[in-house]
């Protein structure tokens, strides 16, 4: 497997995960119900473990810009769709700012190797 392709794959599922990990937090109810304030931990832990894997052939800002952009704009999905938080134009156009400047990281980046 090429080193990239592994790199994309483990930012990828530590992206999912740091999500599905901040969902939980907000069930968690300020860490008062056991079960969401375990289960985020524990994605919380995945995240970071393949975030580290990601890192082993690509450069720290690079994988962190694309982890804390694609992490905004999913976990704004999931306060919209799960949560029922709205969104305003401001907020909807900051998130394409973000969307935008994930794709020409990775369009035109020659940071990572493309």
């Amino acid at each position: 497997m090429h080193p990239l392709v592994f790199s994309y794959g483990a930012l990828l599922i530590a992206i999912v995960s740091e999500v599905i990990g901040t969902t939980y937090l907000q069930r968690s109810q300020q860490f008062t119900l056991i079960g969401p304030t375990v289960l985020m931990g524990l994605f919380y832990l995945s995240a970071f473990f393949f975030l580290s894997q990601a890192l082993r052939h690509m450069p720290v800002g690079i994988a962190y810009a694309i982890w804390s952009g694609l992490g905004i704009v999913l976990i704004s999905a999931v306060g919209y769709f799960r949560f029922g938080q709205k969104l305003d134009l401001a907020a909807l156009s900051g998130i394409g700012l973000i969307l935008i400047g994930v794709m020409v990281i990775n369009l035109f980046s020659r940071s990572v190797g493309h």
